[in-house]
């Protein structure tokens, strides 16, 4: 990464949908929209700005069998912030990333701690993996050890029933997600299934991740509660092949993974309509790669999401959904820059030509 103090961006600066500006500085880092006086060593980039897109469902320090090692948490997260994503909400993750925050040069991480699921009801070893009876004292450790979210498996395969089932009874999660408010943290929940969905919104969840269940009877309760989703369809397009894998097993799961598949842009598309906050996230870490998050926005667009808002899912509103900062007067210079304007065509994101991350432009 370079080290000049002083860099001024310039051509057009999306503040916001309708908010753009002509140029920015960055000084010690942090933006600004004065010329810094007697500015010497002046780096000048150009194209149109963004700020550092948002990544809502990421897991920086997981693989396909759990945790990793640091050195690969680093590959994953510097293959995020190459593909422009410098705000990552990592939705559960076995592995300790704390020391990602002394880097400035990696993205910034708002954690969720680790997956909580029932008992061999998840991957192994992604999860802590409990009964009903222990979920609120395992909310409330989890609450204290992220940064204000906790993450749920809501429902995963009951091989008894040969298909998707809700995990956890309905007086354990309000239970649970009461002790989670009370803590200061919001919750949200892995859902593929329908019939997990009425339970957790009813009982105060704030997010639901995937939410392919999201039926046109569920819309009007989500909508009234505020809960949003993150729909991670760039992992909803791997639903044929775990069908397939599983079809001699588990056919019922198999054909309700496909239909879950096959509806899966009217479900998004359902929602947006209906007003309810989509953001955007990849499922990366486990075993999907990094660096989709251009893939994903794209896949928004695909569904019907108009491209502004999908922008917006990656960008604005997602950062102040997370409570982060976007490009405001003082704010750190987390920002990336494209060769022509995102809101005419999304797939520019999918090829920065500069990520400048806490005011370094990434070389």
């Amino acid at each position: 990464m370079s080290d000049h103090a002083v860099l001024h961006v310039k051509g057009r600066v999306l503040l916001g949908p309708e908010d753009v500006r002509d140029e920015l500085w960055v000084v010690d880092g942090r933006v600004s929209y004065d010329r810094p006086a007697g500015a010497r060593d002046v780096r000048t980039v150009e194209g149109w700005t963004l700020p550092g897109l948002v990544d809502a469902h990421c897991h920086v320090g997981l693989g396909p069998h759990g945790p990793v090692d640091a050195a690969t948490a680093e590959k994953q997260a510097i293959t995020d912030r190459e593909a422009g994503t410098l705000l990552i909400r990592d939705a559960g993750s076995p592995s300790d990333t704390r020391w990602v925050d002394d880097r400035d040069d990696l993205p910034k991480i708002v954690r969720a701690g680790r997956h909580i699921a029932r008992t061999r009801r998840y991957i192994r070893n992604f999860a802590h993996e409990i009964e009903p009876d222990d979920l609120v004292a395992y909310v409330a450790q989890e609450a204290r050890r992220g940064d204000g979210w906790v993450k749920l498996v809501g429902d995963w395969i009951d091989r008894d029933l040969g298909d998707l089932a809700p995990s956890w009874p309905r007086d354990a999660v309000e239970a649970a997600i009461a002790e989670a408010h009370r803590l200061g943290a919001r919750v949200t929940a892995h859902c593929f299934a329908e019939n997990s969905l009425q339970d957790l919104v009813e009982a105060g969840i704030d997010c639901i991740e995937h939410a392919t269940g999201l039926t046109e009877d569920l819309i009007p309760l989500f909508a009234s509660r505020g809960v949003a989703i993150v729909p991670t369809l760039v992992n909803i397009a791997t639903f044929p092949d775990l069908a397939a894998g599983g079809e001699a097993k588990f056919p019922r799961w198999s054909a309700h993974m496909r239909r879950l598949y096959e509806r899966r842009y009217d479900t998004v598309r359902a929602a947006y309509d209906a007003g309810i906050p989509v953001y955007v996230g990849t499922d990366a870490g486990g075993s999907l790669a990094h660096g989709l998050v251009a893939g994903e926005v794209a896949e928004l667009v695909t569904a019907g999401i108009p491209p502004v808002d999908a922008l917006a899912a990656t960008s604005w509103a997602a950062r102040a959904w997370l409570g982060r900062p976007g490009l405001e007067e003082g704010a750190p210079a987390d920002l990336v820059v494209y060769e022509s304007d995102p809101r005419a065509d999304v797939r520019v994101l999918a090829s920065p030509r500069r990520v400048v991350l806490n005011g370094q432009v990434v070389e």
